[in-house]
């Protein structure tokens, strides 16, 4: 051994393995995506409390990724050391809107296809990830079911407002009815016509009704 091969450093060898122009080219990218990832999300968030937190999550999830990605690719040794240290990490915060997953999802892949050099792959790819996420969830909210809550205090009032109610939307289903004496309370979903709900009001107005209440409502929660 001589006096070379003590201070030899294969750490030291590895800094080159990945040029900083190569680096830097991948981490802008990995920046303007996960941006794109982030605004894409910001338009099309539709739950109950948006979290700014989560949507700049997005971005860091996506440099990240490519970092390691870009380390994994340079060195097979290191690859499979990356893998038995990344199978500790566990996620304990609970994802309360299911496109949130693929919006998760979405950055991952992302930073594993820039790092991989797939450039045109990772661009091409999000934007049309993105357009397809733009056109489906920012649909029309009068398309979307309401719950309608009727209460009145006979049966022929119900029917006279259930008679009016199909003529206002283009579905009227019963969902619950709940029958005491002197009152009845029924839940209608509906599909609107448009964005006017001025007929809550007209039906509230109706002779035998208590009151008439109309909510979104997306199969998880009503708001």
């Amino acid at each position: 051994m001589t006096f070379n091969d003590i201070f030899k450093s294969s750490f030291l060898e590895n800094i080159t393995s990945v040029s900083i122009l190569d680096m830097i080219i991948a981490l802008v990218l990995a920046f303007g995506l996960g941006l794109f990832i982030f605004l894409v999300y910001k338009k099309t968030y539709s739950g109950i409390m948006y979290s700014s937190g989560f949507g700049v999550t997005l971005i860091a999830l996506t440099m990240i990724t490519t970092l390691v990605i870009l380390a994994v690719t340079s060195n097979v040794v290191l690859s499979l050391g990356m893998v038995g240290a990344l199978s500790i990490v566990r996620f304990r915060t609970a994802i309360k809107e299911p496109l949130d997953i693929a919006f998760l999802f979405w950055s991952i892949a992302v930073g594993i296809v820039l790092a991989a050099g797939m450039i045109p792959l990772a661009v091409i790819g999000s934007v049309v990830i993105g357009v397809i996420l733009l056109i489906f969830v920012n649909r029309k909210s009068h398309l979307n079911p309401y719950i309608v809550v009727i209460s009145c205090d006979s049966h022929e009032n119900e029917l006279k407002v259930k008679e009016f109610l199909e003529k206002q939307v283009t579905r009227c289903v019963v969902k619950s009815k709940t029958a005491q004496k002197n009152s009845v309370e029924i839940n209608y979903e509906i599909r609107l016509k448009d964005d006017n709900t001025d007929f809550i009001n007209i039906i509230s107005e109706m002779n035998g009704v208590n009151s008439a209440v109309l909510v979104s409502y997306n199969g998880e929660y009503m708001g």
